[in-house]
């Protein structure tokens, strides 16, 4: 009893109010249906990698975007990875990223950071070095993953980065050339710009191999851009493919499909979904009450306890509640109620056999566990092949719905089996209800 006070505090305590944070976690995380925000769907170009390695490689490219996105702390992104007859997409949902274009913008954010120089004419054209005779771009595909930020003699920020063996020759060549010239540093087509907003293009003194510094950002800017720079680099380009005189063509950077959710919607839906609840959750304590009696009283204890519980597990771990997941949690309310029927009727039959209080609540709970057991067990074996097929179809909605009900129902069989039980023997040991009646069964 002493675990089941301090468990309930606990999660009391963790879920009050629900968007409030708790040990440095937000409130409760909404998903793209209930927020708000954007969906995007990127192809990516595999036709450079070998099959084999195509699904570890997507598995990665998976992994550097949810960590760049992460690392901006902005949302907690969605990603996954989609197959279909050998082509691969990715698939981003950013809640409460309700901008579209500023959502491609995070996307874009992937992409590296560019050296140039200028031509004759003043232009300014992407710097290429020559290395194994194949000629290369001078891109930030080549920085080690081990960018920091430091300060000049005037205390101004530096972002201090080192070149990998390829970068180091392509740099060695591209700066060699440009000695008292400008090196541009670009984002996609974009400079990047400094603090006072102008370009970033500092005059080269000498030849750089090893490592180098960007200067004129402010310390937010280099520090977001050494997060986003660590947080490694994408090995294949992403976009989308479109037929031009008959033959696919690859676009990079555009994406295949793009979708705003209105947040508008989802909070109509959160309404409709409260009231769903509610009204569910009344008629079942109804139910019980009048059907079961002093036992259902308990269950109906044991199933608020419950529902504080499983609150506290989505807000702490956290869980992304969609509207499908919350189809799940109610759905999950109702298998919680469904074990303690199993054991009232158990225990019923036990009371019109002669046995004592005690024992018939005892007896009732053994032999009604291997009927919960095995209901439950199919309901996970559902869970998990709905998990698994929502990912690999890219069903998000699918996945939200199947890991609030796994949760559920695995925290439901503690409930009816731990608290349920240990509320009754209390009654029970107190000897202060022992009519029959109270418990359902009549003389």
């Amino acid at each position: 009893m002493i675990l089941i006070v301090v468990l309930f505090g606990f999660s009391l305590w963790s879920i009050v109010p629900l968007d409030k944070n708790v040990f440095g976690r937000e409130g409760l995380t909404l998903g793209l249906d209930l927020e708000g925000g954007s969906y995007l769907v990127y192809q990516a170009d595999v036709t450079d990698i070998e099959p084999e390695n195509r699904d570890a490689i997507m598995e990665g490219v998976k992994g550097v975007i949810e960590r760049r996105i992460n690392a901006l702390g902005i949302t907690e992104p969605v990603v996954a990875v989609q197959k279909q007859e050998g082509d691969y997409s990715i698939v981003i949902q950013l809640p409460g990223v309700s901008d579209i274009e500023r959502a491609k913008e995070l996307i874009g954010l992937v992409s590296l950071l560019t050296f140039r120089e200028q031509d004759e004419e003043g232009n300014w054209i992407p710097a290429t070095g020559t290395v194994d005779g194949t000629e290369l771009v001078l891109t930030s595909k080549y920085f080690k993953e081990n960018t920091v930020i430091d300060v000049d003699e005037f205390g101004r920020p530096l972002l201090l980065f080192e070149w990998d063996e390829t970068g180091q020759e392509l740099s060695q060549q591209v700066t060699s050339r440009l000695i008292g010239k400008p090196l541009g540093i670009y984002v996609g087509d974009e400079p990047l710009l400094g603090e006072d907003g102008e370009p970033i293009a500092p005059i080269v003194q000498e030849t750089i191999r090893d490592r180098g510094q960007i200067s004129g950002l402010s310390y937010d800017e280099a520090e977001m851009l050494s997060l986003l720079l660590n947080a490694g680099r994408i090995p294949v380009p992403l976009g989308r493919w479109v037929e031009q005189e008959g033959s696919p063509v690859f676009e990079s950077d555009i994406p295949l499909y793009e979708r705003t959710v209105d947040a508008t919607l989802g909070a109509d839906s959160i309404q409709k979904s409260i009231l769903a609840a509610a009204i569910g959750i009344v008629l079942l304590l109804l139910f019980m009450i009048l059907y079961y009696r002093l036992p259902g009283l308990v269950a109906c204890l044991s199933l608020m306890i419950y529902g504080v519980i499983l609150l506290a597990i989505f807000k702490l771990i956290p869980i992304t509640l969609t509207l499908p997941g919350i189809a799940g949690f109610i759905l999950s309310i109702g298998m919680a109620v469904d074990a303690n029927v199993l054991i009232f009727e158990r225990l019923k039959e036990e009371l019109r056999g002669g046995r004592s209080l005690g024992a018939a609540v005892e007896t009732g709970f053994d032999r009604a566990w291997t009927a919960i057991r095995d209901s439950n067990i199919t309901t996970f074996i559902a869970c998990i092949i709905l998990f698994w097929l929502g990912g690999s179809l890219g069903a998000f909605m699918v996945r939200g719905f199947a890991v609030t009900l796994f949760i559920g129902v695995a925290l439901s069989m503690f409930t009816a089996i731990v608290i349920t039980r240990t509320l009754l023997r209390i009654i029970i040991g107190s000897q202060k209800i022992t009519s029959l009646a109270a418990y359902g069964v009549k003389k």
